[in-house]
């Protein structure tokens, strides 16, 4: 793709963002889409043949905007599976305000909207790799809870870190960002974590 291609691409996911930004009555159909990038429609699907694409490109590129990959370095160096798991927790639950607005927008629009629903669907099946190699570093260390399997684990962990319980618990009940993450952090141990292994 040339230099004004991806130039163009650029300025289409981020308009897309922008407007998932906006909250949850946000338009974010492709004629809107086009006019926030100040594009053509047509130019929008020369580059994203169809919604789901353009939507699922935006979130990945808001991640990249967001430097996704720093935040979780402190994770994947993590030389212990209780570390990862700290680490992980820390970083995305300090992701979340992040990509809240995008979030509650794609929730929102997911019940009647195949294109947010597949949006929302990849980031969070992003998020639970994330939960999952933290798991698989506990299982190396033969610190997972006894009779607890990889696959129960992760699933634990990806609902317990899910953006809908942040925002009970930080929106709904007034928890700050710092005690969300310790009480996550802690919650996760005490589920995931034998005892023999879990920190002091």
């Amino acid at each position: 793709m040339s230099k004004t291609g991806d130039e163009t691409r650029a300025r289409i996911l981020k308009a897309c963002g922008d407007l998932l930004q906006q909250g949850p009555d946000a338009q974010a159909r492709m004629s809107d889409i086009a006019r926030a990038a100040g594009v053509s429609r047509q130019a929008v699907y020369l580059h994203f043949p169809n919604r789901a694409e353009l939507l699922i490109a935006a979130t990945r590129f808001i991640d990249e905007a967001s430097g996704v990959d720093g935040r979780l370095a402190a994770s994947r160096a993590a030389t212990s599976g209780t570390a990862r798991l700290d680490a992980y927790i820390q970083a995305w639950g300090d992701y979340i305000p992040v990509i809240h607005g995008v979030g509650r927008a794609l929730m929102a629009m997911a019940e009647t909207d195949e294109a947010a629903r597949a949006a929302w669907d990849d980031r969070m099946a992003a998020m639970r790799h994330g939960c999952a190699a933290a798991v698989q570093a506990l299982a190396r260390d033969n610190a997972l809870q006894p009779g607890l399997t990889e696959p129960r684990a992760t699933d634990l962990l990806w609902t317990l870190l899910s953006v809908r319980n942040w925002e009970h618990l930080v929106s709904d009940c007034g928890w700050s960002q710092a005690d969300y993450v310790a009480e996550m952090q802690r919650v996760a141990r005490a589920a995931l974590v034998a005892d023999t292994a879990r920190k002091v």
